[in-house]
């Protein structure tokens, strides 16, 4: 995997990004999310310019929330299709997810 840097940014109260940068590479993949409360934290979009495309960055972004909510102790809820793809191929993941694996919100 490249040499990739992931980051969690708070915006406000409720809302933050995962970022992934790539040394070398001028553009930033990110995940966005929202706090909802009831220990609950929606993944509402994964992003990722050409540049990143193909580095596994935006996988890596959604390993890092997956890890956060383990040791954080929040559910993620899917609304980002990739994210929702993401946990169908990892139902391992389904611990930390507030629908199953396949299940639409």
């Amino acid at each position: 995997m490249p040499d990739l840097t992931i980051t969690r940014e708070e915006t406000d109260a409720r809302h933050g990004r995962y970022v992934a940068r790539l040394a070398g590479v001028d553009a930033e993949a990110e995940l966005t999310f929202t706090r909802r409360g009831d220990g609950r934290v929606s993944a509402d979009h994964t992003g990722a310019p050409e540049a990143l495309r193909g580095t596994g960055a935006a996988g890596a972004l959604v390993k890092a929330m997956v890890a956060d909510a383990r040791k954080e102790g929040f559910r993620i809820v899917p609304l980002c299709s990739y994210v929702a793809a993401q946990l169908a191929k990892h139902p391992d993941w389904a611990d930390v997810f507030a629908v199953a694996p396949g299940e639409r919100l």
